[in-house]
């Protein structure tokens, strides 16, 4: 069985005969015969009753009839769908990246990308910075969403597009007040002194991981890591419940609600951390990729932070200190 035979099949049945049949499909009535009688031969009955010029089907006919319209609107549909794939109008976009951009950026991303590519398809995983490079090097993503200070420079070989600053904030239990704080030895009870030297901390394999670490130190020089996570959502659970205190990016933070509950967020002397769309060189320039990184740098324009405090006077104290030595 072949699919021009039954088209021509099924435009027998529409048509109720050959000569009809044959001028809706263009095709001469000796083709139609010779064609319908292949098809019979080949499921090995007949198709058709003919007596006195009439085409009567027969309960094979009535049972192929059925089944042949719905797998002609399948392949019509197939093809139909391979069309916009070829057009740029469907397809599979794979990206990888941070939970917390992907959570944020994206559900918005893809609604607005559906406006003029209605049928795209997204594949996503959340990974490590390290994990998404390897992803893009395998070719097994089109685009990998991360901090653009997570992966050594020399190390990349893809075109580097900005999606938005993100700033590090402090992250602490709500009940525990810094505004005033300049000196925690002396300004603190125990207790609040305790949590603010228990930190939680993350272990990403990049380099900006050793850079948190010295940050601690400097800030807060008696402090003891409580806990290492490998999410945000871990590490402000833990602070939520009053275990400790965490540096995390604002994003990781980012509530449709205006900001986590049971949690108060400080500004901090660290520099923001800069995402950026990793994209190989090709995908920049063809849709639908070039459409989504725009409307994603858009969308990031958009995005409101949760409410970040002032930077406490101790840790702006530090950041003095850190500033004479290097001058120094």
């Amino acid at each position: 069985m072949t699919l021009h035979q039954l088209r021509i099949f099924c435009a027998v049945v529409q048509a109720a005969t050959m000569t009809r049949a044959g001028k809706q499909l263009g095709l001469a009535q000796p083709t139609l015969s010779q064609q319908l009688s292949k098809l019979e031969e080949s499921v090995g009955t007949r198709l058709f009753d003919r007596t006195g010029g009439q085409m009567t089907l027969t309960e094979a006919g009535q049972f192929l009839a059925r089944q042949a319209q719905m797998i002609l609107n399948d392949f019509d549909s197939v093809e139909a769908g391979l069309r916009e794939f070829s057009s740029g109008h469907r397809g599979i976009i794979r990206l990888a990246g941070l939970n917390s951009i992907i959570r944020v950026l994206m559900p918005e991303a893809i609604a607005r990308l559906a406006e003029t590519f209605a049928e795209m398809e997204f594949d996503i995983h959340e990974v490590a910075p390290a994990e998404a490079l390897e992803l893009l090097y395998g070719r097994s993503v089109n685009i990998g969403l991360i901090a653009a200070n997570s992966v050594a420079q020399s190390s990349l070989s893809f075109i580097q597009i900005p999606v938005m600053s993100d700033p590090y904030v402090f992250a602490v239990p709500s009940h525990l007040k810094l505004s005033a704080i300049g000196d925690p030895g002396r300004d603190l009870p125990p207790p609040d002194r305790k949590i603010l030297n228990s930190s939680i901390q993350f272990n990403f394999g990049t380099q900006h991981t050793q850079t948190v670490a010295q940050w601690y130190q400097q800030v807060l020089p008696h402090h003891r890591q409580i806990a290492q996570c490998r999410s945000y959502e871990v590490a402000l659970s833990m602070v939520r419940a009053g275990l400790g205190v965490c540096l995390i990016p604002a994003l990781a933070a980012h509530d449709r609600n205006g900001g986590p509950s049971g949690i108060d967020l400080y500004a901090t002397d660290q520099p923001d951390r800069q995402m950026v769309a990793l994209v190989p060189a090709q995908y920049c320039r063809v849709d639908p990729y070039k459409t989504f990184l725009h409307i994603l740098q858009e969308t990031a324009g958009t995005v409101r932070l949760p409410k970040i405090l002032p930077m406490p006077p101790f840790i702006r104290q530090a950041a003095a200190r850190r500033d004479e030595r290097i001058a120094g």
